[in-house]
């Protein structure tokens, strides 16, 4: 495994005021630009309705809609490699702050735009390529925010440093949801149709803008700017040499990744849906659940970075597969006999979720620093783009073959965490 930020001045210094305050900006840009990428789930039948001619079937509707969400999953591998090439080239900072403008603007535009009724076809093209450029924004936030955290910290920080930036992109997730709910309380479905929809579209986007002048005031890594110095930059493609002579960095990489999406995909996103049609629970009340395993998976997040830094990435990774996959099986056997264990148990099993924390201390130790940023968003983007993208579908299906298909799925996966934690521990890593 590569040290992070070896050979840095003051390597072996604790967490600075200045750290804390790269670390605070970073997870508000990071929670507030993932809200901007997930909010439109939230809307998704009320946009079919409005961007979709009036006489399609609602199934067909419903299908193209979240066809234009995918989209944005399908762009993030594009996006992120490119995003990386010049990270790696031209610096963090640069393509850190790009991000999120690349976010807020389309977000922005989202709110504004109009509907098929005034413009026809248009309409939905209009939606759809906003959220490709969305799409291409996330993909480089995200790697983009790891290693931006993880080369400012202290090398014996850095787990904590990855975590807490991974809490503020979950906290994203909460903020979409609570967002949701505030907007369908406050307004009648007759007014969130006619205007109110745009509402959380906007306000993303004049938030995100204001993270993009946040990020003015962070400075380029000092790992980045020692490789400038020395004039140790890749002298060649940076995803060529990741390729060429990284293989086992990125097999590694998209194996955790196989673990943190099925973490955040089935037991964060899919499991509310499932709670309310499996086990005939109500909306509100599996919506108040998640938004507490999602405050519990922020927890945890922190937790398991703080434990890389202590006892190491692989033994960490094999903790939290370990908790994740024993709590979502009582999960799952106890909601049809008890359902009253609701709460504390998907707190539990959120806490564990927290534990993809891990993910990204591996990858950013996966990949030596002047092809970092290409190295973990090539890996972690291809990966989420397969895994992410097939998920659903494999777990829907799965679901018909048993109720408990959700929980087989994450079990399985968790078992692969578990081993790899295992193969890690052993290499010492």
């Amino acid at each position: 495994m590569e040290s992070v930020n070896a050979g840095t001045p003051s390597a072996s210094r604790p967490l600075s005021r200045s750290d804390y305050k790269t670390l605070s900006l970073s997870a508000l840009g990071g929670a507030l630009e993932f809200y901007d990428f997930i909010i439109f789930v939230f809307f998704a039948a009320v946009v079919g309705k409005l961007f979709f001619p009036p006489d399609m079937p609602e199934w067909l509707r419903l299908f193209q809609t979240f066809g234009i969400f995918a989209a944005g999953y399908l762009a993030r591998p594009l996006g992120g490699i490119i995003m990386a090439h010049f990270g790696d080239l031209l610096g963090r900072k640069k393509m850190f702050t790009l991000s999120i403008f690349m976010m807020s603007v389309p977000t922005l535009i989202m709110g504004l735009l109009p509907t098929y009724e005034q413009i026809g076809i248009l309409a939905p093209l209009l939606l759809l390529l906003m959220r490709i450029a969305q799409g291409a924004a996330i993909g480089g936030e995200v790697p983009g925010a790891w290693v931006f955290v993880a080369e400012h910290a202290p090398p014996r920080h850095v787990g904590y440093a990855v975590g807490v930036m991974t809490a503020g992109i979950v906290a994203g997730i909460l903020l979409g949801s609570l967002m949701a709910t505030l907007i369908n309380a406050l307004y009648t479905p007759e007014e969130v149709a006619d205007w109110a929809w745009r509402l959380p579209f906007l306000v993303g986007g004049v938030f995100g803008l204001f993270a993009v002048y946040l990020r003015r005031y962070l400075h380029e890594t000092p790992v980045f700017a020692e490789l400038q110095k020395r004039k140790e930059l890749s002298a060649e493609l940076p995803l060529k040499t990741v390729v060429r002579g990284h293989k086992g960095g990125v097999a590694l990489s998209a194996l955790v990744t196989w673990f943190l999406t099925a973490a955040i995909v089935v037991v964060i996103l899919l499991t509310p849906t499932f709670l309310q049609t499996l086990y005939k629970m109500s909306a509100v009340t599996t919506l108040q659940a998640n938004s507490l395993a999602i405050i519990c998976a922020c927890i945890g997040c922190v937790v398991s970075g703080f434990l890389c830094d202590r006892i190491d990435g692989g033994k960490t990774l094999m903790i939290g597969a370990l908790g994740l996959g024993v709590s979502v099986w009582f999960f799952y056997t106890s909601m049809a006999l008890q359902p009253e264990l609701l709460f504390p148990l998907y707190a539990l099993c959120g806490f564990f979720v927290g534990f993809i924390g891990t993910v990204p201390y591996i990858m950013v130790k996966a990949f030596p620093p002047f092809v970092r940023f290409s190295g973990l968003s090539f890996s972690y983007n291809m990966a989420y783009a397969v895994f992410g993208g097939v998920t659903p579908m494999f777990v829907s299906l799965l679901v018909k073959w048993s109720p408990l298909g959700p929980m087989y799925y994450v079990v399985s996966v968790c078992g692969l965490g578990v081993l790899i934690g295992l193969y890690m521990a052993s290499k010492g890593r």
